[in-house]
């Protein structure tokens, strides 16, 4: 796991919540989203505004709520591809959030979000622990 995105109608609020629940401010902040860097590798817990869900090409509405849990892949297409050939369905289409992040979901033929995303963080912590 490399990425966890919660969803929050009020984002400042979220963001004063988790930054007084972890102890930590934020690393990284643009309009409409939040990203704190937790745990031993550096794992991203982000907060996205509800109100930007639909813009992610989400299918449903911003209420819904939930988390979506992102896997590090190294190829992102291929992966989206291989998903969408064993019956997944797109959730939210493959999309740049720029500097090297890449990121899609589906649902799985369960019903489950599933993430997916290409992730700088997680190689360049891969590569500090000797394990890339």
């Amino acid at each position: 796991m490399a990425h966890v995105r919660y969803q929050a109608a009020d984002l400042a609020a979220a963001r004063h919540w988790y930054t007084e629940l972890l102890g930590i401010e934020p690393y990284f902040e643009r309009p409409g989203y939040v990203e704190f860097r937790v745990g031993d590798f550096r794992q991203e817990l982000g907060l996205v505004d509800a109100a930007y869900v639909s813009e992610l090409g989400a299918h449903g509405t911003a209420e819904a709520g939930g988390a979506v849990v992102s896997w590090h892949v190294e190829d992102l297409p291929a992966a989206l591809n291989r998903l969408l050939a064993m019956g997944a369905k797109e959730h939210e289409p493959a999309r740049d959030f720029g500097e090297g992040f890449v990121g899609a979901s589906v649902i799985d033929p369960f019903g489950n979000v599933l993430g997916i995303m290409h992730n700088p963080n997680y190689l360049d912590v891969l590569a500090e622990t000797g394990k890339a």
